[in-house]
């Protein structure tokens, strides 16, 4: 069921990127009911019931990976339980940001609330309290290879559990003893399997997804604004947005894109001006922006959806069913979102490449009243071209992070786990080229609200005005060399921000103007 107030009950609520990002935001409160907490118990009982028997189970009474023959003791499960998290603490690079660390701990506690994990409620209530309280662990960024569960990120993820590793807390960062010692908390004592519940599953990956999902969106819907401000810059034709059109080739994406920036365009003097000029077309970064933003929000929407699956799934192993039945299968392996992540990476860094082109194409001066390089008095001045250099490269580097990490695979655990999905990788990768979109993006607002510049005293619809008049606030119009870095900047923080959809939301509900489309619902909520 879906969450229906602003608090979102664990094991029970449907899970969504849109959720998730509420709940470590702290917009939205967990709550852990009675019906999921009697559901936890009796997992834990069952893992209880399987050491007293004696019975070998996976990870509970036996060694992991390549050990999994080796029988442990009664009297040596809890032992195993955290010395697995510190044996797998192998973690290397940068620490991940707080809230992917947050989004982790969200998720993992959602999953292991389904009371298929044989977890404790004791444990499950320690989580739960760190994302309450904000006490976010340092979890390195490198050392998963995607299967078996995010193994080294999820074990550095609950050292402090166990009163080891390191906390960033009251915006501190400290060894988890003196994080103790702050606020009267004590190592808890793991029970069988607890600590491999912990540290197998997917929750690394899912994390970065969100993000990406997140990030996607906001520069998808930003590319198809910024677009529609140079289709007026440059005089572009309004036809290739015709509806008529994409009705013969009705991809989702397409007729979503299309619909959107024909209603930015609408109520335009810009283009009631060259409506009966003699150019037959448009270059394709301008004429066919609905196909290839439209195949990238396609992408993304297929990343959510299965983002959605894996948010609500059970991703550790082994699986304890009933009192009866323990599964040591997959549910940890990472390809379904390794491949779609890899997908949504190459989406992203095509909306980069067609946003490079659109500002290449807005400095040759071909479009009539604009200038080459987007400003009259050159020779002295360079005007925009050297920004051009910038967005061609970031576009270059977008493309040698498109490599699918998820094609490759080296087999661990001594040919145990002989096929992993790199999962991890993808994800991260995937952020690395967004970031670079929205910079590229920002470099084609400056220069889009440039070429919109010299259409004046025309005026476009009412939502690009907005947009060019807010650019103009922070931006002012160059009609000389100065530190172009300096505009970049803002151009970044803007696009980072969301001010031009925030500007477009707000003359929507003013104007009463609605933007929705056939698919809206499902492109525009995650």
């Amino acid at each position: 069921m879906t969450a229906t107030s602003n608090t979102f009950r664990l094991g029970e609520d449907l899970l969504t990127a849109g959720t998730a990002l509420a709940i470590a935001r702290g917009d939205m409160k967990l709550q852990c009911s009675s019906t999921a907490k009697k559901k936890v118990v009796a997992s834990y009982e069952v893992v209880r019931q399987i050491v007293d028997k004696g019975h070998p189970v996976y990870g509970i009474n036996t060694g992991f990976g390549p050990l999994c023959t080796t029988k442990i003791s009664k009297e040596e499960t809890s032992i195993l339980q955290t010395n697995i998290l510190q044996s797998h603490s192998v973690g290397v690079g940068q620490p991940v940001a707080g809230e992917i660390a947050k989004l982790m701990l969200v998720l993992k506690a959602h999953s292991l609330a389904k009371g298929f994990s044989g977890i404790s409620e004791a444990t499950l209530d320690r989580i739960i309290w760190h994302i309450e309280n904000n006490a976010i662990p340092i979890v390195p960024s490198q050392g998963s290879v995607g299967a078996s569960g995010d193994l080294a990120p999820l074990s550095h993820l609950f050292l402090p559990l166990i009163g080891l590793g390191k906390v960033e807390f009251e915006g501190k960062t400290m060894d988890t003893p003196l994080f103790f010692k702050k606020t009267g908390l004590q190592s808890l004592a793991l029970g069988p399997k607890e600590g491999l519940a912990l540290i197998n599953g997917t929750q690394f990956i899912a994390a970065h997804a969100i993000r990406v999902v997140e990030k996607l969106h906001s520069c998808l819907s930003q590319a198809d604004i910024i677009g529609a401000m140079m289709i007026e810059g440059l005089q572009g034709s309004v036809k290739p947005f015709y509806e008529k059109l994409h009705q013969l080739r009705p991809f989702k994406g397409n007729i979503h894109v299309a619909k959107r920036i024909g209603k930015l365009l609408q109520g335009s003097e810009i283009l009631e001006d060259h409506i009966d000029c003699e150019r037959v077309q448009d270059p394709y970064s301008l004429r066919c922006i609905p196909q290839v933003h439209g195949a990238s929000r396609n992408t993304w929407l297929h990343l959510k959806e299965l983002l959605e699956v894996e948010l609500n799934a059970v991703t550790d192993n082994p699986v304890i069913i009933d009192k009866d039945l323990t599964i040591s299968g997959g549910n940890f392996h990472g390809q379904p979102l390794a491949m779609a992540l890899d997908y949504a990476c190459l989406a992203a860094s095509e909306i980069g490449n067609i946003s490079d082109r659109r500002i290449y194409l807005a400095l040759e001066g071909n479009s009539p009243g604009v200038p080459k390089l987007l400003m009259k008095d050159t020779g002295i001045n360079s005007g925009y071209m050297i920004l051009q250099y910038t967005s061609a490269a970031l576009a270059s580097e977008n493309k040698g992070l498109c490599f699918p990490a998820s094609a490759d695979s080296i087999p661990t655990s001594l040919g145990q786990e002989d096929h992993v999905s790199m999962g991890s990788i993808s994800g991260r990768k995937a952020l690395r080229v967004l970031d670079n979109v929205e910079k590229i993006l920002a470099i084609e607002l400056l220069t889009a609200a440039q070429a919109f510049e010299y259409r004046k005293p025309l005026k476009s619809g009412i939502f690009l005005e907005e947009v060019h008049l807010e650019v103009r606030k922070k931006v002012s119009f160059a009609d000389k060399d100065r530190v172009f870095a300096d505009d970049i900047e803002k151009g970044i923080q803007m696009i980072r921000g969301q001010v031009l959809l925030d500007i477009i939301d707000r003359v929507r509900k003013k104007e009463k103007i609605s933007l929705k489309t056939k698919y809206s619902d499902e492109f525009e909520v995650y």
